[in-house]
């Protein structure tokens, strides 16, 4: 299916003849406008929900491609509401006529078991619909049946199950919402959507869900929620990034996700964008128009908050990042890395020392490169990561379906960057997914060198002996080279997170617990990727004051009172700038109305949060509690953005270091870099590509 781009995207007047338009003239027109998706175009599932108005309540007649429509209600701003039922596949024309004036819209719709802008689906497929309590689903569509459910809170603190909707246990709680007590109920609705299964939850009054008749105890605010990890999909999964919250249902939020916005299901985050926006659109349809959106997640989770703000503006209004990286290709190029440098440190640099191995990785801990090393190499190889999940293990690829060398070459793939066969391509040659790793030219350790923590010795050692990786993710003496083709892709398609589409004009309240010490997988989580994102925004957008970044420790009460201030400061925030009617910019909308005492800072303890600039390098009051380390790549003299995927290269000039390397030191580094060292002052290769933003992807 290619997926149309260009539609009619306002409301246009149908022309009258002069006799009849001219005792219309004092009337204008009405209009329609769809509510429950930001694009006409990509409109999904056979039914939208739109807006109409017009300049008085005079009866409107709806079609729907020449089709009566019925069941519109007038809302208290006296507009008119109602969901078009029966769409067919492709375009349909909408129509609102009054006082002989009309107004058109065409919406284009897609099937609810899509795709809408991803592109040609992964194959084979697997269906996870058991393990969410649904129906078994055929492949490839994995669809099944929705079931709605109900579930109560407990005056002990703990959500139970409900059979009977409409019975009230004796030890139901009860819940504030904008000032009203309510009924502790929610109604769970889990479904397909996308190949995925979805879910989404909410305060119950007692009363069938009607997006024209709002739940009483509803907020009218959505959070959607991404999982985490970074895995290369061919399966529904059987985890969604949770929905059943007290944080957020306690205060009348309604909650959705879905098995594609969890990473560790599928690393893509087109998928995961395309999934948010058709699962929100349906809870749209199924609830009624939604104030605003919050995102939240943690880890994979925040990669995909940032990534779908930025590449697909509109789906979130706000986000909440937490343990935050700003793309997937980060965290896997960290976890090349990491695997090289913990491979030399355990061969050739065994005489490294603690302090050394930490002076070239920059991580405040050691464990952090073993923990990258142990988490996330395997997802640079083809079938390492298959059913070998980082957070959920499951056995849902048949072991005889997955890729092997010689047995099954025609297998299953299972590393990260599957999940981008449509953005990257695919090498003809070896029929794995062009790669954006690269390491050519990284002088590993350069840093530590400049600074007397290594030996010219150790520097030159270190790099003559570091290698790389073939097409399978195996370690060789060469060093790891990216294919041109997927460089530019993974920058003209935000793979590579620009920072400046829609990320520069959203609300962002990185939530960054500090995990720099934590322990194997956690201490992969490093605070500076905070930073590495506000440098993205500053050089793309000129300011990163629609930023905060808050620290606080792991901690059950920090930890609650981190998230709680940050969720009820983004609802102000997204609040203040809903009530902003100035004319002005969406950006500098977004900056001035950030509530008042909200800033970057930290949390000394649950009960003292500071407001106090955060830097890097780290001062102040915060870095003595929450140092900031470094990462492998900074460490070798590149840029915080980290947004250099390949290096330009310069000429190895030995008067460039302020050391002196003996001869054979010398030869060792030529070796190591025969056509050059990285010139950090130039931009990567691949890296002039204009990124795009809403970007769809055909049959190609």
């Amino acid at each position: 299916m290619t997926v149309a781009c260009a539609v009619l995207l306002g409301a246009a007047v149908v022309s009258l003849p002069a006799s009849a338009a001219s005792g219309f003239a004092d009337r204008a027109a009405p209009s329609i406008t769809v509510v429950s998706n930001t694009h006409p175009e990509l409109v999904s599932g056979n039914d939208v929900l739109v807006r109409i108005t017009a300049p008085d309540a005079a009866p409107i007649r709806v079609t729907a491609n020449g089709r009566e429509i019925s069941g519109f209600t007038r809302q208290q701003d006296g507009s008119l509401l109602g969901l078009v039922t029966g769409l067919r596949s492709g375009d349909n024309h909408i129509t609102a006529t009054s006082h002989g004036r009309a107004a058109e819209l065409n919406v284009v719709n897609h099937p609810d078991s899509g795709p809408v802008f991803s592109g040609p689906r992964q194959s084979p497929y697997y269906c996870e619909t058991t393990a969410f309590g649904l129906a078994p689903a055929g492949r490839p569509l994995c669809s099944a049946p929705t079931v709605v459910s109900y579930r109560y809170r407990t005056t002990g603190g703990a959500f139970a199950p409900l059979a009977d909707p409409t019975a009230r246990p004796a030890d139901l709680a009860t819940t504030t919402v904008n000032g009203r007590t309510v009924p502790y109920l929610v109604r769970v609705e889990t479904g397909t959507i996308d190949r995925a299964v979805y879910q989404f939850a909410a305060l119950y009054d007692g009363s069938a869900p009607s997006p024209v008749h709002p739940d009483t105890s509803w907020n009218n605010r959505l959070v959607y929620t991404f999982g985490g990890g970074c895995d290369g999909g061919h399966q529904q999964g059987n985890t969604t990034g949770g929905v059943i919250n007290d944080l957020f249902l306690s205060r009348g939020y309604a909650v959705a996700s879905s098995s594609l916005n969890v990473l560790d299901n599928n690393c893509s985050t087109v998928l995961s964008a395309e999934a948010a926006m058709m699962v929100k659109e349906h809870f749209i349809e199924t609830y009624g128009p939604v104030a605003h959106t919050i995102g939240w997640g943690v880890s994979g989770g925040s990669i995909q908050q940032y990534s779908i703000a930025n590449a697909y503006p509109g789906i979130i209004d706000g986000i909440i990042p937490g343990l935050s990286f700003p793309d997937p290709l980060g965290i896997l190029e960290a976890g090349a890395d990491c695997g090289l440098l913990t491979r030399f440190f355990a061969g050739a640099g065994t005489s490294f020392t603690a302090a050394e191995r930490q002076a070239v990785t920059g991580h405040l801990n050691n464990d952090t490169c073993v923990s990258f090393d142990h988490y996330f190499v395997n997802r640079i190889t083809p079938a390492g990561s298959c059913n070998n999940h980082i957070a959920v293990v499951d056995n849902v690829i048949p072991p005889a379906d997955i890729w092997n060398p010689v047995t099954n070459p025609d297998g299953v793939k299972c590393s990260a960057l599957e999940s981008d066969a449509n953005q990257l391509g695919r090498d003809p040659a070896t029929g794995f997914v062009r790669s954006v790793l690269d390491n050519v030219g990284v002088q590993y350790g350069l840093t530590a060198l400049q600074h007397g923590q290594i030996t010219p010795a150790e520097f030159a050692t270190l790099n003559a002996s570091v290698g790389g990786y073939d097409t399978t993710g195996t370690p060789v003496a060469s060093r790891t080279q990216a294919d041109p083709r997927a460089l530019n892709a993974a920058y003209h398609d935000n793979i590579l997170n620009s920072a400046g589409q829609g990320l520069g004009t959203i609300p962002i309240i990185d939530a960054r617990m500090d995990m720099d010490n934590a322990g194997p997988l956690w201490d992969t989580h490093t605070t500076q990727w905070s930073y590495v994102t506000r440098d993205r925004l500053r050089a793309a957008n000129g300011t990163a004051a629609n930023q905060v970044i808050i620290e606080y420790q792991n901690t059950p009460d920090q930890s609650a009172a981190a998230n709680s201030y940050a969720l009820s400061a983004m609802d102000q925030w997204l609040t203040n700038i809903e009530a902003d009617h100035f004319t002005r910019s969406q950006q500098a909308k977004v900056i001035a109305n950030k509530p008042a005492g909200l800033g970057d800072g930290c949390y000394l303890s649950a009960g003292d949060r500071i407001q106090a600039p955060l830097t890097y390098p780290a001062t102040g009051r915060c870095a003595a509690t929450y140092p900031v380390g470094s990462a492998p790549r900074l460490q070798a003299g590149g840029p915080l953005s980290e947004n250099v995927l390949k290096c330009a290269l310069r000429p190895l000039n030995f008067a460039d270091y302020p050391v002196r390397f003996t001869p054979a030191e010398q030869e060792e580094l030529r070796r190591a870099f025969p056509n050059g060292v990285c010139d950090y002052t130039k931009p990567g290769i691949g890296q002039n590509q204009r990124p795009g933003a809403w970007l769809t992807y055909g049959d190609h």
